[in-house]
């Protein structure tokens, strides 16, 4: 079974890849950043306990400006593929922290 990692799982096109992936038979990784809302609404069809049998996507928390956590998460997952599809996607935050914007959209 190939595996496949996404950043940005959560997003739009995150959580439609997931899908299509998910159909085709992969094994899902996503990385999701820690917030204080775990916004999961796009993918809650999609998840189910990681505890149950037949599971075939995971979470991980990560952030793209946390080199050392995501290569741990590489290393951890060995997927096949990566997919990143991470970005800030607020205009008014990445205005307000631009720094950061282009460390976690590069």
């Amino acid at each position: 079974m190939k595996k496949a990692l996404i950043t940005g799982i959560t997003g739009q096109d995150g959580a439609y890849l997931a899908e299509l992936l998910l159909k085709k038979g992969y094994e899902v990784h996503g990385i999701k950043r820690r917030s204080s809302l775990f916004n999961t609404d796009r993918i809650d069809h999609l998840y189910k306990d990681p505890h149950e049998k037949d599971v075939r996507l995971f979470l991980h928390y990560g952030d793209m400006t946390d080199s050392t956590n995501l290569i741990r998460i590489v290393q951890e997952v060995q997927p096949d593929e990566i997919y990143n599809l991470a970005a800030q996607s607020h205009v008014k935050v990445s205005f307000e922290t631009p720094e950061y914007t282009a460390n976690s959209d590069a």
